[in-house]
């Protein structure tokens, strides 16, 4: 079963994308913020995803990203970000393979996961 990390901290959205994700059969892991989200990434096996939210408090998911690409292995791991809008549609995040904007379908989401997990 592959695994998503889910890097938000609101717990809403974090239990709506583990409750969809799990449905389709994907193994979910989440953490409230970068700091939290890189100790989980030192410490278990590298998720085929991970989905991140920018605004957080501790660590945003600008410096996140920015830790994540100076890490040769974590580098690889393809980072989709969840923007409520603080970015223009179309804009491009550094270090993200693509930015996905609330309000989302649910349909755009899978086939975004599908792309990187299969």
């Amino acid at each position: 079963m592959k695994t998503i990390l889910v890097v938000d901290d609101d717990p809403d959205l974090q239990e709506a994308l583990a409750d969809l994700l799990q449905s389709r059969g994907y193994r979910v892991s989440s953490a409230d913020d970068g700091a939290k989200a890189l100790q989980w990434l030192g410490q278990s096996e590298a998720p085929c995803l991970i989905l991140l939210d920018l605004m957080m408090p501790v660590m945003d998911g600008h410096e996140f990203l920015a830790r994540r690409n100076a890490h040769p292995v974590l580098a690889d791991i393809p980072v989709v970000v969840i923007s409520a809008g603080h970015h223009p549609r179309g804009s491009v995040v550094p270090g993200a393979a693509e930015v996905l904007y609330k309000p989302f379908e649910t349909d755009h989401l899978m086939r975004i996961v599908q792309r990187y997990c299969g």
